[in-house]
């Protein structure tokens, strides 16, 4: 059954992705400027580090139902996504091409836990495991009908994200021997830079559907 939806202000949306956006500067400034290429192991580890509990306390917050869901289960479904989210990301990198060596399982489990945190983990702290959530999250039509703003909020930023990892592996086979195209180190470039923009794509669609909202009633 679903949830009734909460009311999420462009403001509270901007907010959110703003934390959001801290915990990944955080990251980048205790790592230090050129550690993806240098050690990125250690890059990866630190964003995991800094964006899990940002990501997961935000979208708890978030969570679609707060009258028969606590925060803490909210927090808790978004836990458990994490690995999920994970392996389904290293799978489908792995069936696209990625390197399964011994020497790149541990970045390929850093990336994966990272781009769980971009795609799946927000959508499993609010919604849970509601299905006609799920799908519609998932969907691309959100872009051209109006949808709830949970959905604006989740969607634009996943989406940017796997676009942007995809088009960050395409220098990978081309031999220009450049030490950024190992994997995943372009391919986290583009993951990061595809969620960032996201985010700004879901603010706007946010805005324009509150104003829409606005024009109807009026």
């Amino acid at each position: 059954m679903r949830a009734e939806a909460t009311q999420i202000s462009a403001f509270t949306t901007a907010a959110a992705h703003a934390l959001c956006f801290a915990g990944l500067a955080v990251a980048h400034s205790l790592a230090g400027r050129g550690i993806l290429v240098s050690d990125p192991a250690l890059a990866l580890r630190l964003l995991v580090v800094c964006e899990a509990p940002v990501v997961i306390a935000v979208f708890s917050y978030l969570r679609r139902d707060p009258r028969s869901c606590s925060f803490f289960k909210a927090a808790a479904r978004g836990l458990i996504g994490l690995p999920v989210g994970a392996f389904l990301n290293a799978f489908g990198a792995i069936v696209l091409g990625a390197p399964v060596g011994i020497k790149y399982w541990t970045v390929t489990i850093y990336w994966s836990l990272l781009m769980s945190l971009f795609t799946f983990v927000p959508a499993a702290c609010v919604f849970g495991t509601s299905k006609i959530d799920w799908q519609n999250v998932l969907s691309h039509s959100i872009y051209f009908t109006p949808t709830d703003i949970e959905n604006y909020m989740i969607s634009a930023p996943c989406h940017g994200a796997v676009l942007g990892a995809w088009l960050g592996a395409w220098p990978m086979p081309l031999d220009w021997e450049r030490p950024w195209q190992e994997w995943p180190i372009c391919v986290t470039y583009g993951a990061v830079a595809g969620h960032l923009v996201g985010m700004v794509v879901s603010w706007v669609l946010i805005a324009v559907h509150k104003r829409s909202g606005r024009a109807k009633a009026d």
